[in-house]
């Protein structure tokens, strides 16, 4: 399954006159390992925020994105790809997890995403023992969010989004504040779950040494 068709996507901020995106065309197929690289301004973040709807920058948008081999989304036409589409598909980690996390313990936090949705709390409680059994977060299921570390901060973040069975997962350089050790893991983890879980993984990083011997495809982004 095509994830994202991308064509001759281009996009510029309001009274900007340069594109952050010019002519962008990029096809991201279901379970490959994809990172996103170019120079700080080239547009990586912007790009990444194209594919999730809701996140989608304010500004001049010219091409067309279609999602999941479905006509449901132009930049000439009506939105039509639902948030709650978005929401179950398309998981979006962001640099800051101080900006991500909305609860004030684990366990609410991993719970919170399903319980929007509606679903039913004996699934959302089967999800959250594998999901902890999976990121052995068992000793700090009860904690608070504001008492954990930076990369306990990430792994959880990282769970709540998988919580929601997502087919690609987008990751804005997730390791920007992390120790290396932290980030050695999260880069692992995310690898694992690319190739035992088939979910499609894009993400910009700075860490090129950890994450080239572990790509499918490297995207250059450059003018």
């Amino acid at each position: 399954m095509v994830n994202f068709k991308i064509n001759n996507l281009s996009f510029s901020y309001p009274d900007n006159k340069k594109k952050a995106l010019k002519n962008i065309n990029l096809t991201i197929n279901q379970g490959e390992f994809i990172v996103i690289c170019g120079k700080s301004g080239s547009g990586k973040s912007t790009l990444l925020r194209m594919l999730k709807p809701e996140l989608t920058p304010h500004g001049i948008k010219k091409g067309k994105i279609t999602f999941f081999d479905s006509d449901n989304f132009s930049f000439r036409d009506s939105y039509e790809f639902s948030l709650r589409d978005s929401a179950e598909k398309i998981g979006f980690l962001l640099q800051n997890t101080e900006y991500q996390a909305v609860t004030h313990s684990v366990r609410s936090e991993l719970a919170f995403g399903l319980e929007s949705l509606g679903i039913d709390s004996k699934t959302i409680r089967l999800r959250i023992a594998e999901i902890s059994a999976y990121f052995s977060l068992e000793n700090i299921i009860d904690k608070k969010i504001s008492e954990l570390s930076g990369g306990q901060k990430q792994m959880v973040c990282l769970a709540s989004i998988l919580m929601m069975h997502p087919d690609v997962i987008i990751f804005d350089e997730p390791t920007s504040q992390l120790d290396p050790m932290s980030a050695e893991t999260l880069l692992n983890t995310l690898h694992k779950l690319c190739r035992e879980n088939g979910i499609t993984v894009i993400i910009t990083e700075h860490r090129l040494e950890s994450l080239i011997p572990i790509a499918d495809r490297v995207i250059i982004i450059d003018e």
